[in-house]
Formats: structure tokens, sequence, C-alpha cells
């Protein structure tokens, strides 16, 4: 159900979070598609972002910079279980996600979690997995943590429609609890077939789970951010998960930097 502006505005200030509004397009961001600015500007920063400015602004590193060079994910090529070997269509690949009994997982899950979005989508946003209203509704990133990766996506030009939302895991962790290594292998097969479906442009990793896992590394999410790495062939950026932007509302800065970087990286494929 589509809801309008000024409903989706309550919903936001009832939850505490600030909406995005347009203001003013700061030089050089360009528009979006429909002629609104990409950005509006509180110092350069969206709304959703102005509450955790500070007096002194933080520049963007270029995606060729010392701090802007691709990194490599060291992404698993050697041809076995987790590498997306048959290339399949959305319908055979959503069926095969809904029927996995690869982990134990499936056990407890309500139902998947496949994806969702434009499928043909210059932009890909890759979590961590489903929590408790996901693995209820089927759809990644809803609630108060939803709401705000919208706010977020919207603050670079994007609508949520226009991006593939997806997950490390289709399925929910008992408690919410972190993957383990061997379901966010058993699900990898089904990530790259999805990105091999909807080649996109950029991926997006939210959060450090999902980053860790995708670059197959333990280093913190704080060193992660701000460099342009490689997953599959397509530029990954990384950046904080709204959940932790929602707890760390001071942290938004820092995000907005990120979705810059992977803005400035998207225009540099184009």
């Amino acid at each position: 159900m589509e809801v309008d502006e000024n409903t989706r505005l309550l919903y936001l200030e009832s939850m505490g979070i600030q909406a995005w509004q347009l203001r003013l397009q700061p030089p050089g961001m360009g528009a979006v598609d429909d002629g609104e600015a990409a950005l509006s500007a509180v110092d350069g920063v969206p709304a959703i972002f102005a509450l955790a400015v500070s007096a002194e602004k933080s520049d963007m590193p270029d995606a060729t910079s010392a701090e802007g060079n691709i990194v490599d994910a060291h992404s698993p090529t050697d041809g076995g279980k987790n590498a997306a070997k048959v290339m399949m269509g959305w319908d055979e690949l959503q069926a095969l996600v809904a029927s996995c009994t690869a982990c134990p997982l499936h056990q407890t899950r309500t139902q998947t979690v496949f994806g969702v979005g434009n499928r043909s989508a210059d932009w890909m946003v890759i979590g961590e997995a489903p929590g408790e209203q996901e693995d209820l509704q089927g759809e990644p990133f809803v609630g108060r943590a939803g709401l705000l990766l919208n706010e977020m996506l919207r603050s670079i030009g994007l609508a949520r429609e226009q991006a593939f939302i997806a997950n490390i895991l289709k399925c929910r962790p008992p408690k919410n609890r972190d993957p383990q290594v061997d379901e966010a292998s058993a699900c990898e097969g089904h990530l790259k077939q999805q990105l091999a479906l909807v080649k996109p442009k950029i991926i997006l990793a939210v959060g450090r789970i999902a980053a860790q896992n995708l670059l197959k590394t333990t280093t913190p999410i704080g060193k992660l951010r701000g460099l342009v790495h490689d997953y599959q062939g397509v530029p990954l950026v990384v950046t904080y998960h709204p959940a932790y932007l929602l707890r760390s509302p001071l942290e938004k800065r820092r995000a907005f930097d990120d979705l810059r970087l992977a803005l400035h990286t998207y225009r540099k494929t184009i």
C-alpha cells in the first residue's frame, strides 16, 4: 500500500526521524531524473543527517585517491559450492531460495526473504539478515531501520524502488544473532545469482556483518569505510547499518559521506 507524503512524514516524526526535504542543490551534485535536486542543503547535508553535522566539515575521498582506491575483495573464484555456477531466471531462483534447506535456519524461519526492488537496478543494497519483521513480511529492511534506509537512499536522489535490496542471509537467525560462517556460505550462491541477474553498477554494503562477509575479512567497519572495494567485479562501498544509526545518530554525518562516495563512484562507472 502506498503511503501519501503527509502520512509518511508523520510516521517519521513520531519515530524521531527527521525527514528529507528538498531545499537547495549543492554545487556539483547534479539532479535526479525527475528534475528534483539530488541533495538538500544543511551545510551540504540532507535534513535526515543534519543532526550529526559538526562545525568541521569532512571531505569526500575521491575514488581514485589514496583513500578511494579499489581494494580487492578476495572473492572466491575456485568454482566451489559457493560460486554461482549456473545462471537461472528470477522465478527459478526465487523458488530455489524458498525451498532451500542448505542450513538449519530453514527449521525456524517463517519464510525466506528473497529481496525486493528493481531487478535491473544500477544500485544493489546488501544487508545482513532478516529480522523479526522481515521474517514475518518477507521483505528486507522494514520497520524503523527500513524507513531510515529509504531516507538515506533519497538523500542521493534514489527511491527505494529504484534499487535492488537483499541480504547476506535469506532466513532469519534465531533471536537476530549474527550469521554463522556456514550459514553465510550456504546462502552465498543465491546472492551471487541475484548479482548476476541484476548486473548492478555499484553495491552498497550496509553494516559490519554484510561488509565483512562480502569482503571475506574481519577488518572493523571503520577501516572498511572510505574505500571503494570490489565484489565479483562490481565496485562496493561500505556504510553503517540504519539500525546502528538509529542508536548512534551522530554517525549519520559519516554515513552521508559514504553515500556521497558511492554516488561519486557510480557516476564514474556511467
